[in-house]
């Protein structure tokens, strides 16, 4: 059973900075790719994911300002969110694929596992 975990949601200022974590279970960081996904009212949309060998793939709307990562040693995935807009606000999800399948693309159906989601709102 594969469990993944987000935290480090909250309230920012637009312009602030923001850090998500995902927390996995066993391997499957290094086994599969993963992704971040935001959902705002009506819509749920792709914003960074990260292949099992590194590679990123980014979301026009968030490009220069997310960065996607992972730390093998605290089996966490993070996604750095900088000069965070409005619209930038919604609820964000880690989702993984089964273990393997180490090719990140951007299609929600595509992954198997999915975490409780982090609430962003960014407003002055």
């Amino acid at each position: 059973q594969v469990v993944l975990v987000e935290s480090g949601g909250g309230l920012v200022q637009p312009g602030g900075s923001l850090r998500l974590s995902c927390a996995a279970s066993g391997s499957i960081l290094s086994s599969s790719a993963m992704n971040w996904y935001r959902q705002a009212p009506g819509k749920r949309d792709f914003v960074a994911g990260i292949g099992s060998g590194g590679s990123t793939l980014y979301a026009d709307s968030v490009k220069g300002r997310f960065t996607i990562s992972r730390d093998y040693a605290k089996n966490t995935m993070y996604l750095q969110m900088n000069n965070l807009k409005p619209e930038d606000a919604a609820v964000y999800f880690c989702a993984a694929k089964k273990p393997g399948r180490v090719g990140v693309e951007r299609s929600s159906r595509l992954y198997d596992y999915w975490g409780q989601g982090t609430q962003v709102t960014v407003s002055s």
